[in-house]
C-alpha cells in the first residue's frame, strides 16, 4: 500500500471511530474540525473500500450495523495499540502524554479527584484529560471512557476491572437550624415526620439505606422530601435547612467538624458503600492511563479518600 493510500485509510478509520462514538456526522465534524460532508465522504470510501455498510443512516438517527459494531472494537484495539507503541517508541512511560477520558460523580469529582487530577498535571505537562461529571451510572464501554469514579456496588463486572479506593459510610444529616426547628429524629417513626434530601435519577428518588443494630437494611424514601440529581446541589441544600439528607462521610466530614452539619442516627448507618476506579476489560492500560490510576490506588493506601476498611 502506498504512503497516500495507508493515510488516507488511517484517516477513514479515525473518522469513522469518532463518528461511531458521537452517533452524528455533524458531531464527529465538530470534533474533528472539518465539515459534514467531509465526514460523511471518509466514512463512504472506507465502507467501500472494505465492501460492506458500517452505518444505518436515517433522517433522525445513525447507528451501527453488525458489521460496523465489529469494525469498531477491532479499530479501538488497534488504535490503542499503536498509541501504546508509540508511547514506547518516545518512551513517554516516564513523560506520558496523550487524552485520558474520565467520568465522574459530581461533588466527588469536584472535591476529591479535581485536586489530585490538577497535581498530576503538573507533573505530567504533557497529559490531557476529557472530564465529565454526573450522577448518573454509564457505561465506560459503550460511552469510550477511560477511567470511571463509582460509588456503590457494581451491578455487571465481566467487562470491568475495579480497584476499591475507600470503603464510604452513609450518614444521616441535617444542619443545626433545620434541627432546631424540626428537633432531631431517633428512629424510623421519627424520620418519617421530616423532610428528605433525596437523590434523583431516572425519574424517581433515590432511598435511603437504613440498617437498625441487629436487623437487616432496609430502603427509606422520605414522604416529604425534595428530589435533587446533583450531588452538590442536595448539599447545598442540606447546609440551607432544607432537610435531612443521606451523603457518603468524605462528602460532609468537614462540614461536620466545622459545625454545619450534624450527623444523626448513627446507630441506623448501613454497611459501607464501595468507592472504585474502574475500567473497560478489554483494555490494556496504556502509560498515561496507567499513571492515573496508579497515582489514585497510591493516595488511597495514604487514605486520601477515607479508611479502606
Amino acid at each position: 500500500m502506498s504512503t497516500e493510500l495507508a493515510a488516507e485509510s488511517l484517516r477513514g478509520i479515525t473518522h469513522f471511530v469518532v463518528t461511531a462514538k458521537s452517533s452524528s456526522f455533524t458531531e464527529a465534524a465538530e470534533q474533528l474540525g472539518i465539515t459534514k460532508s467531509a465526514v460523511g465522504k471518509s466514512v463512504a470510501r472506507l465502507e467501500e473500500r472494505l465492501g460492506t455498510r458500517l452505518f444505518h443512516r436515517s433522517t433522525r438517527k445513525l447507528s451501527l450495523t453488525s458489521d460496523g459494531e465489529a469494525y469498531l472494537t477491532s479499530c479501538l484495539s488497534a488504535l490503542e495499540i499503536l498509541d501504546s507503541a508509540e508511547n514506547s517508541l518516545s518512551r513517554r512511560q516516564e513523560n506520558p502524554a496523550g487524552t485520558v477520558r474520565i467520568d465522574m460523580p459530581a461533588s466527588f469529582g469536584r472535591n476529591l479527584m479535581m485536586p489530585l487530577l490538577l497535581e498530576i498535571m503538573t507533573r505530567y505537562p504533557a497529559l490531557r484529560l476529557a472530564l465529565t461529571f454526573n450522577d448518573r451510572l454509564i457505561d465506560p464501554v459503550e460511552e469510550g471512557v477511560d477511567l470511571v469514579l463509582r460509588l456503590g456496588e457494581l451491578q455487571s463486572t465481566d467487562e470491568l476491572i475495579a480497584r476499591c479506593l475507600s470503603r464510604q459510610r452513609l450518614m444521616l444529616c441535617a444542619s443545626p437550624v433545620y434541627l432546631a426547628q424540626h428537633g432531631t429524629p431517633d428512629s424510623l417513626e421519627a424520620l418519617k415526620k421530616h423532610c428528605g434530601i433525596m437523590g434523583y435519577r431516572r425519574g424517581a428518588p433515590l432511598a435511603w439505606r437504613l440498617r437498625a443494630a441487629g436487623e437487616r437494611e432496609s430502603k427509606f424514601i422520605a414522604a416529604a422530601s425534595h428530589q435533587i440529581s446533583d450531588g452538590d446541589a442536595m448539599l447545598m441544600a442540606c447546609l440551607a435547612g432544607a432537610g435531612i439528607a443521606q451523603f457518603p462521610e468524605s462528602m460532609v466530614n468537614s462540614h461536620i467538624d466545622a459545625g454545619n452539619l450534624v450527623a444523626i442516627m448513627a446507630d441506623h448507618m448501613p454497611v459501607p458503600v464501595e468507592l472504585n476506579i474502574v475500567w473497560p476489560r478489554t483494555r490494556h492500560l496504556i502509560p498515561k492511563v496507567r499513571i492515573i490510576v496508579d497515582e489514585l490506588l497510591k493516595k488511597a493506601g495514604e487514605g486520601y479518600f477515607g479508611e479502606l476498611r
